[in-house]
């Protein structure tokens, strides 16, 4: 009989159908430590996995995800729920690289290392991509800093991938106090932004072959697609140091407080104006950097510069964004967008904020409404006052084919697995 059972559960899933596995699968007694809202409940789908970064899943249920280090001679961890209790039993490791963007497209498991996108093709019902990985996209330099390549695919055929900025503000000398800003910055000629390329061509060169479709993002870890309006979206990590590098402009206080991490929607052709300009929440308007001559109210050449759609507190570190498209959670979310605060650091002498997930309602193309805290209890303590201080910390999300969420930690390698249970 429970042979029978899962069966019919794998078929399910093979066949597209999204079941209520709410009603199937046990979740943790105390929600595997997160505060969701009620109605909502949580499990461990897997832990101790390696520094698990990105999350895919795939239609069958399959969930795989990028690591920013090698495990078991791997950088991808392939999971499988194979009795259908909600959690993986089946775990493998695969592929030589590591990073963070790790993407499902046509057939094949794509992953963004830092200097190189790679595909594996995959097989129907197999669990493990060919050993073979096909380079899709090279030439991007190495970095010391925002080297991540996180990706996402429209519907036509491309790939697009952030180039984060090997720099803070585009210093002279980097995260130097007082040293000037280079102008025109030349980190923009082929960093700060966001480059399209075609998702089934190989051996792509960012300089030859990639076209820069955005400019003036510092780095976005976060980066989607979003099918339903046929747009980009991504959030960009601001700039840090304000007092430190400029204590003559900016407390302690202010550095805490500025500038706003920002949701933004991307157009072809879209500048978001970094390094020149940082998005003051306070004054909801973009302003010079001090670097280039600002004072903290100045606005200058930043008149020219793209807004975002909203604008979220400083220095929390959004790592990735879903657009809930599933069955299983009420209406209030469908086709709002969750994203993923990995955390901050340089808040001092702040508590540290992020380390959860929040949930921004969307009406069409922007947002309607406040964003709101939908899973917290991540760091396992009260006050965060470093990042070390914190026991997991989100960096991905997914969405299974039932409409369950996960969420990937790289701090201990849990996944965690969210699913409504309310009426």
């Amino acid at each position: 009989m429970k042979n029978i059972f899962i069966a019919i559960m794998s078929l399910m899933f093979l066949s597209g159908c999204q079941t209520n596995t709410s009603n199937i699968i046990k979740s943790d007694g105390n929600n595997a430590g997160l505060k969701l809202p009620e109605g909502f409940s949580a499990l461990i789908f897997a832990d101790s996995l390696g520094q698990t970064r990105h999350i895919q899943v795939n239609g069958n249920g399959d969930v795989y995800a990028s690591l920013s280090r090698l495990k078991n001679d791997g950088g991808i961890v392939c999971m499988r729920d194979q009795n259908a209790d909600g959690r993986a039993d089946e775990i493998k490791y695969h592929g030589k690289y590591t990073g963070t963007g790790i993407g499902l497209h046509s057939g094949y498991i794509y992953f963004g290392s830092d200097t190189v996108i790679v595909r594996y093709k995959m097989t129907e019902g197999e669990l493990i991509p060919s050993k073979d990985a096909e380079i899709v996209a090279a030439g991007f330099s190495a970095q010391n800093q925002h080297e991540t390549k996180p990706m996402t695919f429209d519907q036509e055929g491309n790939m697009y991938v952030t180039v984060g900025a090997p720099a803070n503000a585009c210093q002279v000398e980097d995260r130097t106090k007082g040293s000037p800003g280079i102008d025109p910055c030349p980190l923009l000629d082929l960093h700060a932004g966001i480059w399209r390329f075609k998702a089934d061509i190989l051996n792509q060169d960012q300089a030859k072959d990639g076209y820069r479709y955005a400019t003036g993002i510092r780095n976005a870890v976060a980066i989607t697609w979003n099918n339903a309006e046929n747009k980009l979206y991504a959030m960009q990590h601001g700039r840090d140091q304000l007092s430190q590098l400029y204590p003559e402009l900016y407390t302690d206080e202010q550095s805490a407080a500025l500038p706003a991490e920002e949701f933004l929607l991307v157009e072809d052709g879209s500048n978001f104006g970094w390094p020149y300009c940082y998005f003051d929440p306070a004054q909801n308007k973009k302003v010079l950097a001090p670097e280039y001559g600002g004072d903290g109210q100045k606005i200058d050449r930043c008149s020219a510069a793209d807004d975002p759609i909203m604008a979220f507190p400083a220095h929390m570190a959004p790592n990735d964004i879903l657009f809930y498209t599933g069955n299983m959670f009420p209406d209030k979310y469908k086709n709002g967008a969750f994203i993923a605060f990995h955390g901050s650091w340089n808040r001092a002498p702040k508590p540290q904020e992020g380390y959860f997930v929040v949930f921004v309602p969307f009406k069409g193309q922007i947002p309607e409404g406040e964003w709101e805290v939908f899973a917290s209890g991540f760091s396992g303590v009260d006050v965060v006052r470093s990042p070390r201080d914190a026991n997991h910390r989100p960096c991905g999300l997914a969405q299974g084919p039932d409409g369950s969420m996960y969420v990937s930690d790289d701090v201990q390698g849990r996944i965690y697995r969210i699913v409504y249970n309310g009426k």
